[in-house]
């Protein structure tokens, strides 16, 4: 059974949890968050799949209306669960169509603790 790890990653302020990694070193808990979202998106497919989710005209995007990765149905529906599971993107089933969204909290931290400044 897979472990997963809830994410705070926007305190009450609003602002992300993590510094910019130029300005400050990350904390243990902060680290191993930002770890399971990397190793996420450390995957070609899952980084395409991320994309074609992030990039869709309304911001969600219909499994249906994913581009083809080359792989089977229940394979790419495993690398949205990983995507899920990191708190990289949600998801929404409607009749017999599951929705996806980027998480904007997630989007914000995995930013902010690249920033340069």
């Amino acid at each position: 059974m897979s472990k997963s790890l809830e994410l705070d990653v926007v305190g009450s302020s609003g602002a992300s949890c993590c510094p910019p990694v130029v300005r400050e070193v990350l904390g243990v808990p902060d680290a191993e968050r930002l770890a399971v979202m990397f190793k996420a998106l450390g995957d070609p497919v899952r980084l395409r799949l991320f994309s074609a989710i992030a990039s869709h005209a309304n911001g969600e995007a219909c499994v249906c209306d994913l581009p083809d990765v080359g792989l089977s149905q229940p394979t790419v529906s495993h690398h949205l669960k990983k995507l899920r599971e990191a708190g990289l993107v949600t998801s929404e089933r409607r009749a017999t169509w599951v929705y996806y969204r980027i998480d904007p909290p997630a989007l914000a931290m995995l930013a902010g603790v690249l920033a340069a400044g």
